[in-house]
């Protein structure tokens, strides 16, 4: 009984009917199997890659003509300022030109800054030479060059300096500007002559001061300047160390002046050695 069962069942494995349905499902399978696989490679573009193009330089109006055609996006995520490139274009992208990436990708742009960024000038005098750096690094700005000085501060800032012109404390100046530091160098063991600095006017005595390798100190202004309109005409009628032919300093020490426009504190010479020049 077992056996014709087995016997019918192998018969009909072998009828036009059966495979007929067979070839049928695996026709069907094989249509299913395609179509997933087309799906997916519709789907994920698969083979198909865009070149990234290079866009430096390029206005947004440009970026946006360039990615369309391509069937590319863009989104904007920085902006820094920088006299290398052309105001409002881009500097940098990622990814990268020449890069293969799939449609619709997008592509993140760091872009020109139309207007500078200003931040205020910091307060380095004082500072020791790490400090400066440090404040500047926090305010954006760029550490230039270093000048010593002789001076009683080894290694503190004497003068902040910016395009070769001292640049004060809260001067509004560009980000990523470029500050150059004179510095303390300690006094020198060095001497110098004491310089004669009374009758002069202040510009001539800074200079003087310099060519003794010394500093200008504090500077006194007397009753004078209350009711002058300015002090064009001001001259020094008293210094301090004073002058001695004899007396030397060491080098990078200061002397502090006194300024009027007052000529009667001048102090007038000897008439009785004229007298006797003239003999």
């Amino acid at each position: 009984m077992g056996k014709a069962r087995n016997m019918d069942f192998f018969r009909f494995l072998i009828t036009k009917k059966f495979l007929r349905h067979l070839g049928l499902a695996v026709a069907i399978a094989i249509i299913l199997l395609l179509g997933t696989l087309v799906g997916l490679k519709i789907y994920t573009h698969h083979g198909k890659t865009i070149m990234v193009p290079d866009m430096t330089g390029l206005t947004l109006d440009e970026v946006d003509d360039v990615t369309s055609s391509r069937h590319l996006r863009f989104e904007v995520i920085d902006s820094v300022f920088s006299t290398e490139m052309p105001r409002g274009t881009v500097i940098k992208q990622n990814p990268n030109a020449s890069s293969k990436v799939k449609k619709n990708r997008k592509i993140f742009l760091t872009m020109n800054a139309v207007n500078p960024e200003m931040v205020s000038m910091p307060q380095l005098i004082g500072l020791s030479f790490r400090q400066a750096r440090l404040a500047l690094q926090n305010a954006g700005l760029i550490q230039g060059s270093i000048e010593y000085r002789p001076d009683y501060a080894k290694n503190n800032v004497l003068q902040q300096m910016h395009n070769n012109s001292v640049i004060i404390e809260g001067t509004e100046i560009t980000k990523g500007a470029v500050i150059d530091l004179i510095l303390g160098m300690g006094l020198s063991s060095k001497t110098t002559r004491v310089p004669d600095l009374v009758g002069l006017g202040l510009e001539e005595a800074s200079e003087i001061i310099s060519d003794y390798y010394l500093n200008l100190g504090a500077m006194t202004y007397d009753l004078s300047f209350e009711e002058a309109k300015d002090s064009a005409g001001a001259f020094i009628w008293r210094q301090y160390p004073d002058f001695d032919e004899f007396r030397r300093l060491n080098m990078g020490m200061e002397i502090d002046i006194w300024l009027t426009l007052d000529s009667t504190l001048l102090p007038q010479p000897d008439s009785a050695l004229i007298g006797d020049d003239r003999e």
